[in-house]
Order: C-alpha cells, then structure tokens, then sequence
C-alpha cells in the first residue's frame, strides 16, 4: 500500500459529521469500459458476500453531461469510496466529475478515499503521464474555454494519487480482491469516537496542527496538544483520530491516561488495552507487570505503523510506560498527547506542541447560540444577555457548552436570574473540570496560584515575584510551574492573568479550606497586604 496522505481541514460547520448514519458502507466508482464486467463484478460480489452494503451504479448508457442528484447522494450518503484509476478512467468526464465529489465528501464529511491503481501505476496518474496524460491533453482540447475544470480534475488526480491504495500490475486478482475486501471491512467494522455536536472554530486549529503531524512523511513524530481544562484539547484529538485511523496498521485512543493511571493497576491495564489493540486477538492479553508492559508494547509496535492517542496526561511515568520514545515505534507512526501541563511535554522531549486557543468572541457567540438557541447566532431579544455569557465565560468551550445548554429554552427573567447566580456561585460542573489542574499542584504552588487570584491578577511580573519572594515562596519555579499548567498567562506587557472562571474557582477552594478558621482568612489578608507594601 502507498502510505502518503494529507490532511484536509475539517469544516467549521457547526455539527459533526462523523457520526452520521452511512446509508451505504461502499461507494464504487469505476470505468465501466475497463472493468465493469471483470474486476468490477467480482470485487461488487465479494463486497456484497462479506455483508457490506455496495452502491454501484447500473446505468451503461449516460445521457446528459450532468450527475444525477440520486448519485450525489449516494456519493454523499457512504462511509467509504472505492475508486478504481485503470487505464481509461481519465477518459470518461463522467468518471472525472465523480472523483471531484467524492474527494469534497472526503474533505467536507470526513469520508474515508481508498484508490485502486489497477494495471496503472500511481506515479502515472499523480504526475498524468501515459493514457491519463493523454487523457487530459483530449481534453484539454475540448473544454479550451474552461481550463479552470481541466485544472481541477489534474489537481484531483494528484490527490487521489496520493492517497494510501493498492496496486495491482501483474498479480493475482483474487487475492487482490480478498486483501481490499479484508481492509474495507476493517475500515467500516472500525468504530469511529462520538465527538462534540457543534464544532465551532476548528478549522483554524485543525489547519495549525495540520502543519505540526505532516501526516504521510514517513518519519516519526510526537506531538503535543496542551491548554486549560475545558478548552477542547480532547475534542481535537477525537477529530484526528477519526479522519487518519483507517490509515495506519495500529490505531488506539487511550482515554482518560490521568483519571485510570491512579486506580490500582491502572498503567498495567492501559498498557494491555493498547496490546489487545495492536493484537486483535479473540484472547484477551494481560501482561501481569508495568516492566514486562513496557518490553512487550517496545516489540510489537516497532515494525508497525501506529497512531496513538493518549489523552489527559499529567505524569512523566504514564509516557514513559505507555510511548517511551520514538523508537518504539514504526515508520509513519504518529504520537499525540493532549495534557494540561505543558512542561510534562518538555520533559518527554516531543517533537513539536500546539497550544488550543480560547475562541474569539464571534466564535464564542456561534458555539453559545448553538447550545442555547440551537442556531448559529442568538435571537434578537437575547443578544445582549448572550453578550453577557460570551463576556463571562471568555472563549472557554466547556463553559460556553454547559452555560448554553443550561440557558436553553428559558425566558429572559430567567436568563437574568441564572446569570446573576454563576456571577456569584460559579457553575459546579465547569469548576470540577478546572479544579483537575490545581489539584495537581505542589502546596507552594497552590499559594502563589492563589496569590495571583487574589490580589496580583493584572500586576507586571517583576512586581509579584519580588511580592512573593518576600513571603517566602519560590516564585520563579512556582510561576513557571502555573504558566505550563495553563492556570495563568503572560501577557506582551508582562503582566499576569488569570481567567475569571479560574479566578472564581480560586475563590471558592480558598472559602473551602479556611471556613472553619475566619480568623485566619484576615490574618491571611493582612500579611499579603503588608507585604504587598
């Protein structure tokens, strides 16, 4: 198989499509003149007889130069598209319309595009040399006033040249045919990940990461997704895992690494979750020990091009037990680890790291009015109110989800009264969701991070450091320690930040761990103000 893809950038459209309900499994599109009675037939056959449910399409004679709208939609309405390039697919404008739209479904539905190069060789239709070049040049000719469509149809064999496919040249079409049949049906039989409903802003991120996996380079790479809790870390990592995982030999998505790390045996049981993946065996495979994990994952994945996922980390020891190095793997293989603690990245050495942005307002408002109102922007008596949220909740996803679905349906009474009570209790779901990163800090650096929240949010740096250095604290390791866990940011002027949710949850743990003691609370306050001083 050729194994060069590129990644298209998912569409910002406000719902997912992966999930939607394939009406065909397989979509064939084909040169009727080459193969429709031969390799056609019997590959349509073996489809149908391994229970895949095969559009073909029966019409011989096409009258008109137009696709019919029953095709598109049978184009449209597949889990999957099987194109098969023989000699004289590049001839028939039929075959080369068809390809456009399979590969906007491939881009648009996230459909998965496996080409066949029969008795063809990919480099002939990736650079149109021999009949596809040849092809072309007739038409060339014929369409001279429409050069643009000639340029879009090269482009689109580039494409599906590039794409991960089989080849056949000599071989025994037989096998050939049980080898696809076997791969397509591991294709459809895969379970893709439920994701979010509403996907908001994700173009531009998907694009951003696009550039750090390069996927189809035949390297190795790891790469880290990291940014606050809530903030769409694990959203994106669904997203890649179902547009690319039908294109590695492995594929695994281990799910919450932090949360299952701290049960008893937990390391022991992500490590046998991800050799039963590589193995696909009917007896489940149980390693007994971490160090015995560890040598078993090391053997196996080495020669095996994998796409791993490991999501929500937040310890040295969950990477090292679960993706050591690079050299565990095989070429093309792909590592990514979202976290929320981005110096975990540094210390694992990863090869490149992307930082998830909160959504700009008119982001923010779209994915809100989704949640709320079930339309991309608010209704005309709501708009200031949504303002209100947008500005309250400040580009997080998590909050922008949960205050929306939480507003729907409710009168603008309501809606005031709900805003003024998460103005004084923030919203418990957001805040447990947040208070995963300070839970994960040491004592000092849960001070400073309080600190902050109370009384140096805005305050240049240079400022607080000699505050808190004053106070005993180690604040440069401390601050440092907060910025890697996406708890506060330095802004071009120097100064901190905090987001107000996490301001807000910063005020809620301290009321929680001081209420039996208010006497402790004033001589708390009084001694960061004298030394503020």
């Amino acid at each position: 198989m050729t194994s060069s893809m590129s990644f298209r950038a998912l569409s910002s459209s406000s719902s997912s499509t992966v999930t939607s309900s394939w009406f065909y499994d397989v979509f064939l599109s084909f040169r009727g003149k080459d193969t429709r009675n031969t390799f056609i037939a019997h590959l349509h056959h073996a489809l149908l007889q391994n229970g895949l449910h095969t559009y073909i399409d029966k019409d011989e004679l096409r009258r008109g130069d137009e696709i019919s709208p029953a095709l598109l939609q049978a184009i449209e309405n597949s889990r999957l598209s099987i194109i098969v390039l023989s000699e004289n697919y590049a001839s028939s404008t039929w075959c080369l319309d068809e390809l456009l739209n399979i590969l906007n479904c491939k881009e648009t539905k996230q459909q998965i595009v496996l080409p066949i190069f029969y008795h063809v060789n990919s480099s002939e239709v990736r650079n149109q040399r021999g009949s596809f070049g040849e092809a072309l040049a007739v038409c060339m000719g014929k369409f001279n006033e429409d050069m643009k469509k000639v340029q879009r149809w090269k482009t689109a064999l580039q494409e599906v040249a590039n794409l991960a496919g089989y080849e056949l040249e000599n071989g025994n079409e037989s096998k050939f045919i049980k080898e696809i049949v076997q791969e397509v049906s591991r294709i459809v039989n895969s379970s893709y990940l439920n994701v979010a409903k509403y996907l908001v802003g994700m173009e531009s991120r998907m694009q951003d990461i696009d550039l750090l996996l390069s996927i189809g380079m035949n390297d190795i790479r790891m790469v880290g997704i990291f940014g606050v809790g809530g903030v769409g870390k694990t959203t994106i990592a669904k997203k890649i895992y179902n547009s690319f995982f039908s294109q590695f030999d492995v594929h695994c998505f281990l799910k919450n690494v932090r949360e299952t790390s701290n049960q008893v045996g937990g390391l022991v049981q992500m490590q046998n979750t991800l050799l039963n993946e590589i193995l696909k065996a009917s007896k489940c495979f149980d390693i007994g020990n971490v160090d015995r994990g560890v040598y078993e994952l090391k053997r196996r994945l080495c020669s095996r091009r994998v796409l791993l996922i490991l999501d929500d980390v937040d310890e040295l020891v969950q990477l090292e037990t679960l993706a050591g190095g690079c050299d565990w793997f095989g070429l093309g293989s792909r590592i990514i680890i979202t976290t929320r603690d981005q110096n975990l990245l540094n210390n694992h050495k990863v090869d490149s790291k992307y930082e998830v942005k909160r959504l700009e307002h008119n982001e923010a408002l779209e994915l809100f009015s989704w949640h709320a109102f079930e339309e991309d922007k608010p209704i005309e008596d709501y708009v200031e109110l949504s303002n209100q949220v947008i500005q309250y909740a400040e580009g997080l996803p998590l909050a922008l989800t949960i205050l929306g679905s939480d507003l729907r349906g409710q009168s603008i009474n309501q809606w005031r009264s709900v805003l003024d009570k998460y103005k004084r209790i923030p919203s418990k779901n957001i805040q447990e969701v947040l208070c995963i990163s300070y839970d994960g800090l040491d004592d000092n650096e849960k001070e400073i991070f309080l600190d902050i929240a109370f009384f140096f949010k805005g305050q240049h740096l240079d400022y607080v450091v000699k505050i808190l250095d004053s106070c005993g604290f180690s604040p440069d390791n401390g601050i440092r320690r907060l910025i890697d866990k996406c708890l506060i940011t330095i802004t071009i002027h120097n100064t901190l930040w905090m987001h107000d949710l996490l301001q807000d949850m910063a005020e809620k743990l301290f009321e929680r761990n001081h209420a039996k003691n208010q006497a402790h609370v004033v001589d708390y306050g009084f001694m960061k103000m004298f030394a503020m001083y």
